[in-house]
């Protein structure tokens, strides 16, 4: 039997805010659902058919059960159906999106929501419980604890994007070089109103604020490096902390169909890998190279890579390593001049590249992150608009 095709038929994301920005007043659960409810008032599709919400979230501690199903009811959906939050650190987004094709392919969901949520400006701190009713008294940061930090080696992220740039000779000056681009880009891409056909205005905000036009070389070259005396990553070639949303409605390309919809892309092949946590920067090459293998394509075959950038050593690792051409890389900049909002940034890539295909007229597309713990997800799609 063939398996069922599946396909993107909406894909919208909020603004990306700051730290402690314009979305700070939302935590995870309010800035999905009023995504979520914005997004079933746009597209001609009737709700009763969403049969299951999946949704990634990383900093979930003191937010809830569940956050998926809170977001699901906020957002005015059955009660009678069925909803989950994944966590795949930064991957969980993209992998929100693969079990919501499998639950499609599978026939237990006639449509489905997935995609992903962080509000990183609303992370708490938690104290260790040390007897039944006692807990320690030094407080620690979800943020760091939970998102930021190495389980393995308990160091920042941050070193093991110095470990790239050490063993793949990726120095400072590319570093910054890319970091300027990827603003530029970014820049260029607001300026167009390029975002317009996938953002969706939030709680009063309708543009992404960590973008500065006026970045510039001399300035990123002044810049202190932070997790090495001697290193190369600083913050301006790391993400920054973020606050976002992103979500897709999915479903068969059969139920499309019947419908009468015209959808944004259809899913061509995903694969995710392992490696090495200390050069979890690097995993998305091998992601990337078995998805390649899979679908039976080279890099020459894809019109538009979108890599999250977690940091410049690593997006850049990825981009060389494969010999992809610049001119098809995160063409609207990426992590580093739009924020990395954990949960959400898996769903966010895959949203900025089907309409990005949608809007250069091109066929495919790869979306792939680097996953903290040494991971990484890479999903393939075809243009269909």
């Amino acid at each position: 039997m063939t398996a069922q095709q599946v396909v993107i038929v909406a894909a919208y994301r909020s603004p990306t805010g700051k730290f402690w920005g314009q979305l700070q007043p939302l935590n995870s659960v309010q800035l999905a659902s009023q995504l979520v409810k914005q997004i079933l008032n746009r597209v001609a599709i009737n709700s009763q058919m969403i049969d299951q919400v999946i949704l990634g979230n990383v900093l979930a501690t003191g937010a809830g059960q569940n956050i998926a199903r809170q977001v699901q009811l906020n957002a005015g959906l059955d009660q009678s159906k069925t909803a989950m939050t994944i966590n795949q650190v930064c991957g969980s987004g993209l992998k929100a999106i693969r079990l919501a094709q499998a639950a499609l392919v599978m026939g237990d969901a006639q449509a489905a929501i997935a995609g992903g949520v962080e509000s990183m400006s609303n992370a708490p701190a938690f104290a260790a419980r040390i007897s039944k009713n006692n807990f320690a008294n030094e407080w620690q940061d979800s943020l760091q604890e939970d998102g930021l930090k190495d389980a393995f080696g308990h160091y920042a992220m941050g070193v093991t994007a110095e470990n790239l740039a050490q063993k793949f000779h990726i120095t400072r000056q590319q570093q910054d070089k890319y970091a300027w681009q990827s603003q530029q880009r970014a820049a260029f891409a607001q300026e167009q109103g390029w975002f317009n056909d996938e953002i969706i205005p939030v709680s009063n905000s309708n543009y992404d604020e960590h973008v500065r036009s006026n970045s510039t070389l001399e300035s990123l070259a002044k810049l202190k490096p932070v997790y090495q005396t001697q290193g190369s990553v600083t913050a301006g070639n790391s993400s920054p902390l973020s606050d976002g949303a992103s979500a897709l409605i999915l479903m068969t390309k059969k139920q499309a169909q019947k419908l009468q919809l015209q959808p944004l892309a259809q899913i061509v092949g995903y694969q995710e890998v392992g490696y090495r946590p200390d050069l979890m920067g690097y995993t998305p090459v091998i992601a990337i190279q078995s998805l390649l293998a899979q679908t039976h394509q080279q890099v020459s075959d894809i019109d538009l890579f979108e890599v999250n950038e977690a940091f410049a050593a690593q997006a850049l690792v990825v981009q060389q390593e494969l010999g992809i051409d610049n001119q098809h890389y995160n063409i609207s900049g990426g992590a580093l001049a739009l924020g990395h909002a954990l949960g959400s940034s898996g769903s966010r890539i895959v949203t900025t590249l089907v309409h990005n295909l949608k809007r250069t007229r091109q066929q495919y597309g790869i979306a792939a992150l680097c996953i903290g713990g040494g991971q990484a997800i890479a999903l393939e799609v075809e243009n269909l608009q």
